[in-house]
């Protein structure tokens, strides 16, 4: 099979279903929702890039923390576990 009939066909299979999803009116609710979606988003108020930095900071930190807290917790459990199968 050539390349050109391959192509053929396949742009029949695409041309169908956006023809199917169109009478269907799925492609003008998909328009819509991507159109409200911009004006939604227009409203938002977004960060400058200095709160953006200094969000970031504090999430790294925050992170680092956890982190640490985490390690010390699993040390100490550790440490109580083998001292318990050692007295066994």
């Amino acid at each position: 099979m050539s390349d050109l009939l391959k192509l053929g066909i396949w742009a029949a299979i695409v041309g169908a279903v956006f023809g199917f999803l169109w009478w269907k009116g799925y492609l003008a609710r998909f328009a819509q929702y991507v159109a409200e979606t911009r004006e939604e988003l227009r409203k938002c108020n977004w960060p400058t890039k200095e709160e953006l930095k200094g969000a970031t900071v504090v999430i790294m930190i925050t992170i680092l923390l956890l982190g640490l807290y985490l390690a010390l917790v699993d040390l100490v459990i550790t440490q109580v576990v083998w001292r318990v199968l050692l007295k066994l």
